[in-house]
């Protein structure tokens, strides 16, 4: 269990995010947690959990958090940019702010965040992680441009290990398709997730232990584990799995443009 850190965690107020919370909180640990929803991190202990209510796509709010960490610790062992979000669609509109919007968020928050943090550490031992996503790995139908940040990201983390400072741990998470409220932020309507599911729990569990085990990549999905071997050799699995995957995609498209397409909440 990890214990008797001080830790910068952003998007934890659902998801990973807030399951990796509850885990942090079990141990000695104050936790400064942002968000731009902060409703469910109210019901923590303000002991142990410091909330800032925050977007932080932007340069500006990640300078106020490391302002903010320093007020409230005297050492930030552990920073976990963990604040994402996709779009699920057809790219069939040219809209720049609409691209550039989901880079503020899943890129340059992160690996500004990550310059900020070397920067602050000044040689002393540090931890930052980042959830890349196994899509980050391989690109899904429909998801398109969160694919593409979470390509970034995986390149990012490949080439700062290359030349980061032996004084900072580098670990990042690769879950396949959670089972959270990602999903309806990523469009208005249902449509079918990708295969296979995963529980929030269980990925959050595999990180904390990451963490602390001082992994460089945490994979807690072992199916896609395997099938990324089985791709490599076989690359007619692959094609079979994107089929399918397609299918989904070209079924919702379908009822979008049928005008039978139901809204989550509905």
């Amino acid at each position: 269990m990890l214990t008797g850190k001080n830790i910068v965690l952003t998007g934890c107020n659902s998801g990973i995010g807030l399951e990796v919370l509850k885990l942090l909180v079990k141990g000695n640990n104050h936790i400064l947690c942002i968000d731009r929803d902060t409703d469910n991190l109210v019901k923590f202990d303000p002991s142990k959990v410091t909330i800032m209510h925050l977007d932080v796509s932007s340069q500006e709010a990640v300078d106020a958090i490391f302002e903010k960490s320093q007020e409230i610790f005297d050492f930030i062992d552990i920073f976990y940019a963990n604040a994402g979000y996709a779009y699920y669609e057809e790219l069939d509109n040219a809209d720049w702010a609409h691209i550039e919007r989901i880079y503020e968020t899943n890129v340059f928050s992160p690996i500004y965040s990550y310059e900020k943090y070397v920067q602050y550490l000044n040689g002393r031992n540090g931890i930052f992680a980042i959830t890349v996503s196994a899509i980050g790995e391989m690109a899904m139908p429909g998801f398109s441009l969160y694919s593409s940040s979470k390509f970034a990201m995986n390149g990012f983390q490949q080439g700062i290990r290359l030349e980061k400072p032996d004084n900072v741990q580098l670990t990042c998470l690769y879950p396949v398709a959670t089972d959270t409220n990602f999903f309806k932020t990523a469009n208005k309507f249902i449509f079918k997730k990708p295969f296979p599911v995963q529980q929030p729990d269980v990925v959050a569990a595999k990180m904390v232990e990451g963490i602390e085990n001082g992994a460089e990549n945490v994979s807690p999905c072992m199916l896609f584990t395997i099938s990324k071997q089985l791709m490599k050799f076989m690359p007619f699995v692959r094609s079979i799995y994107w089929g399918m995957e397609k299918k989904k995609f070209e079924e919702y498209k379908a009822s979008v443009k049928d005008g039978k397409a139901v809204k989550w909440d509905d």
